[in-house]
């Protein structure tokens, strides 16, 4: 390469280096700012409104089959899943899956602080305690066609049986039973934090999972009633994660969670029981 062609080179790469620069300079400049709010309406007493609009909502309608039918091979498999659960009662993964029907905030933040192995607040970890409040009501609204359609019985019912929470049988009794609430909005929640703390994917999935199953031990949800809601709960993940405020507070959130665990920040409950009560 002679002088002649180096020196023009050279000055084609630095009009390119300079184009870039002001490329992203520009770029910077005109992206939107997403202003995340920090208060937002409630639906209900203790209830946030969510992120998305209830015609953004996934259709659980549409997306899931009908629940199993009576007397059909998959309904006696969750009549099986029912019976199995029985030996659980009174021992310490019933008292988990009762704690796990506790959806009221500042309580139910402490659902998933043991394995994301920091704790979970307004004070310490504002984001993320607002995040999970609002994907809880994306995540549970998203149920209701189905639920309101079907009107699925719920096993505590049928079976003449107890439930792991007796204070709210009356309330239960008259609200479907497909899909499960809980279970789509903690498999939601396993799968964001999976996300924003992919050092703990595993074990955040599978709190997310046995959250849900806390419903089957609770007698309160069929075996399908649970898996047909962790359907929801991706579904309502993926919806989630077009929306810009989700998005911002994600990152939020994500940067807290950093802080927390530079600080060396724990969480308070008792996590060696927590997992004792979780193992198989």
């Amino acid at each position: 390469m002679n002088n002649a062609t180096l020196s023009a080179f050279t000055s084609l790469r630095t009009l390119l280096s300079l184009a870039l620069a002001s490329n992203l300079l520009l770029g910077c400049a005109s992206a939107p700012q997403v202003e995340i709010p920090t208060s937002v309406p409630e639906i209900r007493p203790g209830i946030l409104t969510g992120y998305l609009p209830r015609n953004a909502l996934p259709d659980s309608l549409a997306l899931l089959p009908p629940p199993p039918a009576p007397g059909s091979a998959a309904q006696a498999a969750d009549e099986a899943a029912f019976l199995a659960t029985v030996p659980l009662r009174g021992t310490p993964r019933w008292a988990l899956a009762a704690r796990d029907a506790n959806l009221v905030f500042p309580k139910a933040a402490d659902a998933f602080s043991c394995t994301l192995d920091a704790p979970i607040g307004p004070d310490t970890t504002p984001n993320l305690y607002m995040l999970l409040r609002r994907s809880l009501t994306d995540a549970g609204l998203a149920t209701y066609g189905a639920k309101d359609h079907y009107k699925r019985t719920r096993p505590f019912v049928a079976n003449k049986a107890p439930s792991c929470t007796p204070a709210e049988e009356a309330m239960l009794a008259k609200d479907g039973s497909y899909p499960s609430g809980h279970a789509s909005l903690g498999w939601a929640w396993g799968l964001i934090l999976a996300e924003m703390a992919p050092e703990r994917a595993n074990a955040l999935v599978a709190r997310g999972q046995a959250f849900g199953q806390s419903r089957v031990i609770c007698g309160v949800h069929w075996q399908s009633d649970v898996t047909q809601g962790r359907i929801i709960g991706a579904a309502t993940v993926a919806r989630l994660h077009a929306d810009p405020v989700f998005r911002a507070q994600f990152d939020a959130a994500r940067q807290e969670l950093a802080v927390v665990r530079a600080k060396g920040l724990k969480p308070a409950g008792d996590c060696a029981a927590e997992a004792a009560a979780l193992k198989p």
